[in-house]
């Protein structure tokens, strides 16, 4: 289950459970779409990979409790800003790599 996580790690603006700004990786680092275009350019600081739209979890209960408040988002949040001087050293390499590929 996705945490949801409520906030851009590396700028801290808010993206709540139906924000179509939130991008995570496969590790479900999360990242507004700002800071993975201009600041990562597409390259997670964690793992390397690539970045996806995070899925939006439904707000009404359409099948079997399956909704965001059976299963609401995380309030925790991962605020870890980027080095981003040492991120573009590790991303020079990869970031012409496509995702799929890494």
């Amino acid at each position: 289950m996705l945490e949801l996580r409520p906030v851009c790690e590396h700028c801290g603006k808010p993206l709540p459970p139906q924000s179509t700004d939130a991008m995570i990786c496969t590790f479900e680092c999360t990242f507004c779409r700002d800071c993975v275009d201009g600041v990562l350019g597409n390259v997670c600081p964690g793992c390397g990979g690539g970045f996806s739209p995070r899925p939006i979890r439904p707000v009404t209960d359409w099948k079997n409790g399956n909704y965001l408040g059976r299963y609401p988002a995380s309030v925790k949040t991962k605020h870890r800003p980027v080095d981003e001087a040492a991120h573009g050293e590790f991303s020079r390499t990869l970031k012409g790599i496509p995702p799929e590929k890494r």
